[in-house]
């Protein structure tokens, strides 16, 4: 084991690689981690101190007093002391400086393309169609988009505010990769504060894996899937957790809306609530293992298409073209709710459009048939706590 090296993963799980080997792909996250040479670095750090050696003894010789130079015998009163002028001596930086300037600039914090994260109402919003591949969708960036226009017309936030990563975005920085995604999602919760509205969206595959760290009630681990996933792999619920969850302070809400499959507890949440037809509801627990999957104070919660091992669909039968059923029924419901919704009223609305929705369909199979999914960071009452934006 002594010949093997000990390399950490993106997801925070340590890993052996093998003596020799150039990459190592992660059995949790499937993230693929590329691995340096020894000897490379460290022919790399010799370059480096010969570099500043070098630049040492130029910066020594330069302060040494500067020699007389005479002209040849002559009277004295035309021997002159020749000197460089003083401006024209080049003044080297002290070595500390020296070593600074050859260091690398520190990488950026967020994306460039980022507006300010500092705004009481900012989101992020991804939709991710897959094109040219066997399993791609449709709707899913027209879903992101009109999600974009809701919150801009119907509920104040700023179009400045919002950050689409979608494949018709322009910037290879907004393109929904695995990458691109985290970087959002961190952007977006980025000095959190009370009395901010925060709000992601996620129109996509989802799907599930095995869970690794025991946390997991049905050992799955729940993932949106990047445009990248083939080579950088999920995001896992775990992660998503940690970036967008845990750093919410006091005063602060996050909500999420997720289109996707195996999507009902992607955001680990951990309470679900299970609603009946007939309006009763109740909370469930989620927790499990010593793993803390709350805020810091703030409010999460999460409208899920369906429940962790359910499928969700698009339809025309909303629009007349295809649009994810949960991010319409979604708008619709907080459309026609009248002012201040409560989050039953919400659940209640939605539910009732996507089950009318899928007894109009042809194809329609009860067995396979799903209802949006509600999950919080803490128990309430959802007919008597209203929605807000």
């Amino acid at each position: 084991m002594s010949s093997q090296r000990e390399v950490r993963c993106r997801c925070g799980r340590w890993m052996w690689a093998p003596p020799g080997a150039g990459a190592i792909q992660c059995s949790t996250c499937h993230t693929v981690t590329q691995l340096h040479s020894l000897v490379d670095a460290l022919r790399g750090a010799h370059r480096v101190i010969y570099g500043l050696q070098q630049l040492r003894r130029q910066y020594q010789q330069q302060q040494q007093p500067p020699q007389m130079m005479m002209a040849q015998r002559s009277p004295p009163q035309m021997m002159v002391a020749q000197r460089s002028p003083p401006q024209m001596m080049v003044q080297l930086p002290p070595p500390q400086m020296m070593m600074a300037q050859l260091s690398p600039p520190p990488p950026p914090r967020l994306l460039e393309a980022l507006p300010s994260p500092f705004g009481k109402k900012r989101a992020v919003l991804c939709g991710v169609n897959y094109r040219g591949k066997s399993y791609s969708l449709k709707g899913c960036i027209s879903d992101a988009k009109s999600m974009r226009c809701f919150l801009v017309q119907h509920m104040g936030f700023p179009v400045e505010s919002i950050l689409m990563l979608t494949e018709d975005e322009a910037c290879p920085q907004k393109i929904p990769t695995k990458r691109n995604m985290r970087k959002a999602m961190r952007w977006l919760v980025e000095g959190n504060k009370a009395r901010d509205s925060l709000f992601f969206h996620y129109s996509g595959h989802g799907a599930q894996q095995k869970d690794y760290d025991g946390d997991e009630i049905d050992g799955q681990d729940e993932a949106l899937i990047p445009l990248d996933h083939e080579t950088e792999g999920k995001i896992i619920d775990d992660e998503i957790n940690e970036i967008l969850v845990r750093p919410l302070v006091h005063g602060a809400k996050l909500h999420a809306v997720i289109d996707a499959c195996n999507s009902g507890t992607v955001l680990d949440l951990p309470f679900v609530c299970r609603m009946e037809r007939n309006g009763s509801y109740d909370w469930e627990y989620q927790g499990l293992g010593r793993i803390y999957k709350g805020t810091d104070g703030g409010g999460a919660f999460c409208f899920s298409a369906c429940d962790d091992d359910e499928a969700s669909g698009y339809t025309p039968v909303f629009t007349g073209k295809n649009a994810g059923a949960m991010t319409y029924s979604f708008i619709n419901a907080v459309k026609t709710a009248g002012p201040a919704p409560t989050y039953g009223q919400l659940l209640n609305l939605m539910c009732s459009a996507i089950l009318e929705a899928q007894s109009r369909l042809t194809y329609t199979d009860s067995d396979e048939s799903s209802e949006p999914l509600l999950t919080s960071s803490e128990k309430f009452n959802i007919y008597a706590t209203k929605f807000a934006l």
